[in-house]
């Protein structure tokens, strides 16, 4: 079973009197939202250097893919801060002026590459609590969250990023740092990002989820993922990302990452909930909600 294109239409996702949101998909766990003007970015990563590369020596962005795919960015929220979430978001910043919302790990990140402390917006939830920021018409809550176990069975990377580091680093000093879910709510909408396969256990949703975008890679190697998503937040549509061989440039088609097992993930997540809409979107192309 593959997962299917989802078509949001003007209608899919929209209350009345509501202004329209643009989504676009940027590839592995990136999304960029657009409403009012404003745009808003989560864990954007288009430089995408080969396997190779990343064995052989520091990564550095390419500001000229970088620059064409994401011209404009108010804000910037950081998942983790693994390479292929983290590597071009200074070069984003630079160019955009943009607030970076992240952990500790992020900020330390930003701060290696000049970018000023007015600028950052450090969150460190507890297991317990949600960090709350309002940037024009979206309202960010940032969760602690997990990264999945995909490197037999543990987090690769394990870690923070230490401020004495400095740029440009090996992949394998892109450390994950804490792990945040993001709920945004814009336009009359609540959309939640989760950036890597793993949900913490959490009490069933008490109100629906417009829309989750949900990590494909390493699902099967946490526990229950499709069951946990739709228990816990009664999605109406969600939207596979990080299913993408990351390692391939944009240039090129995108391909399917070895082992994801994506017909799987689909199918239990229909198991887990009949009338939830599950598939996804080609990259770069505008979704409206």
């Amino acid at each position: 079973m593959r997962a299917r294109a989802i078509a949001f239409g003007p209608e899919a996702l929209r209350t009345s009197a509501q202004p329209m949101v643009r989504l676009r998909w940027l590839g592995t766990a990136g999304f960029e939202l657009a409403c009012e003007g404003r745009r808003l970015l989560i864990d954007p990563y288009l430089t995408r250097p080969s396997l190779g590369r990343c064995l052989r020596g520091p990564l550095r962005p390419d500001r000229d893919i970088v620059h064409h795919y994401v011209p404009a960015a108010d804000v910037i929220v950081l998942g983790h801060t693994h390479f292929d979430h983290a590597l071009d978001v200074p070069a984003i910043v630079h160019r955009t002026g943009a607030t970076v919302v992240g952990s500790r790990s992020a900020m330390a990140l930003c701060r290696s590459a000049g970018i000023l402390a007015a600028q950052l917006r450090e969150v460190e939830p507890s297991a317990t609590e949600t960090a709350a920021f309002r940037f024009g018409p979206f309202e960010l809550e940032c969760a602690r969250s997990e990264h999945a176990p995909i490197a037999a069975g543990r987090i690769p990377f394990p870690g923070d990023i230490d401020d004495a580091q400095g740029l440009p680093l090996y992949a394998h000093q892109y450390r994950c740092g804490t792990v945040l879910s993001t709920t945004v709510r814009v336009a009359g909408r609540k959309i939640v990002h989760l950036g890597s396969a793993a949900i913490p256990e959490a009490p069933a949703a008490t109100e629906p989820t417009d829309l989750v975008l949900l990590c494909a890679s390493g699902w099967h190697a946490s526990t229950d993922v499709p069951e946990r998503t739709v228990r816990q937040l009664a999605p109406r549509a969600v939207l596979l990302s990080h299913w993408d061989d990351f390692f391939r440039p944009l240039r090129r088609p995108l391909r399917q990452l070895p082992g994801v097992r994506l017909g799987q993930l689909v199918k239990r997540l229909r198991r887990a909930d009949a009338d939830v809409a599950v598939g996804t979107v080609p990259a770069f192309a505008p979704q409206w909600l």
